[in-house]
Order: C-alpha cells, then sequence, then structure tokens
C-alpha cells in the first residue's frame, strides 16, 4: 500500500514532497499503517487520528517518536498545520457514512487524499476539490500498489495509464451502478 500511497502522489502532484511537512493520517488500520510508513519514509511528521484514540496511539507506537496519536477532537488544529490529509478509514465508503469532517482550517495548498474508491469520487473528495485543494482517490493507489507486485511476479514494470484507469472505472460504474 505504501507505495501506492507515494507512486501516485509523485505521479499526480510531483515535487508535493520537495519541502517535507505534516501528514495528517486518519484512522489507525492496515492501510494507516502503510501511510503512516509512507510518510514518514518521505520525511513527513504524521499525526495519526483515530476515533478511538488508544488504536492511533498503538499504531504510532510501531513507529517510535516519530508518529503521535491524537483523537477527532484536536482534528481542527492538526488540519490547519497540515500538507496532507489522508483518509484511511472505511468512512466514504459505498454503505458507509461519509466522512464527516471540516475542510476550512486545512491549508489551501494541502492535498486531500482517500484510499476509499468505492465511489470514485467521495463526498471528502468533492468537498475538497471544492475548496481548491489538490485530491487524490483511492483507484489510484490501487492503481499503483499494483505496479509493484506485477513486476515482481512477471519481472515487467508497467506503467500507469488513462486508458488503464479508465478501463477500471468503467468496471466500478457498472458493478455500483453509479
Amino acid at each position: 500500500d505504501w507505495l501506492g500511497i507515494v507512486g501516485s502522489l509523485d505521479d499526480m502532484h510531483p515535487g508535493w514532497d520537495a519541502s517535507p511537512g505534516k501528514a495528517v493520517v486518519l484512522g489507525a488500520g492496515g492501510s494507516a499503517r502503510a501511510s503512516v510508513f509512507a510518510f514518514l519514509e518521505r520525511r513527513y511528521s504524521v499525526a495519526i487520528v483515530n476515533r478511538t484514540r488508544a488504536r492511533a496511539e498503538a499504531l504510532a507506537a510501531q513507529f517510535g517518536s516519530r508518529a503521535s496519536a491524537h483523537g477527532y477532537d484536536v482534528l481542527p488544529q492538526l488540519l490547519a498545520e497540515a500538507d496532507v490529509l489522508i483518509n484511511n478509514t472505511s468512512l466514504g465508503q459505498a454503505k458507509f457514512p461519509p466522512l464527516d469532517i471540516d475542510l476550512r482550517p486545512l491549508k489551501r495548498s494541502a492535498i486531500v487524499y482517500d484510499v476509499v474508491y468505492v465511489p470514485l469520487e467521495t463526498a471528502l473528495l468533492k468537498a475538497a476539490k471544492s475548496a481548491g485543494h489538490r485530491t487524490v482517490d483511492g483507484l489510484s493507489m490501487l492503481l499503483y500498489q499494483a505496479v509493484n507486485g506485477f513486476s515482481h511476479w512477471f519481472g515487467v514494470t508497467p506503467k500507469v495509464s488513462a486508458e488503464q484507469r479508465a478501463i477500471l472505472e468503467a468496471d466500478i460504474r457498472q458493478k455500483t451502478g453509479t
């Protein structure tokens, strides 16, 4: 997952990590762990925010002092300092409630990333785009993480293309009726 995260950011927003800043990671599960690792690899400071603070603390402890744990009560303050916000929760995914957070404190220059790929554009990404933020969707992460797996298994490194993405988008829309 971490290669999918940085691969999609590198391709979609070149130079995003030229001046490492702060990433806010929402969630404390498997993809959140990959996100924390990815941003630490790119020299970002990382704040993990989870509904259950103890889970955020457990995840942060895996990375020593390089990541901090927080509850949602301090999210507005964390957003004001964030250069990247990434949603690693199931909120916003089809058949789940939307992720309901106020993006107004977030810097206009910040990137908003949602690992959810069904629907293709979550309410979080719609709100971020309308506020002028750069965005990355979950399908991008899926495509870029596949590059590494494909290369490992077949010895050929594919390039992510607009045509590949269009095929996957059409398949998702057909299956979800959106």
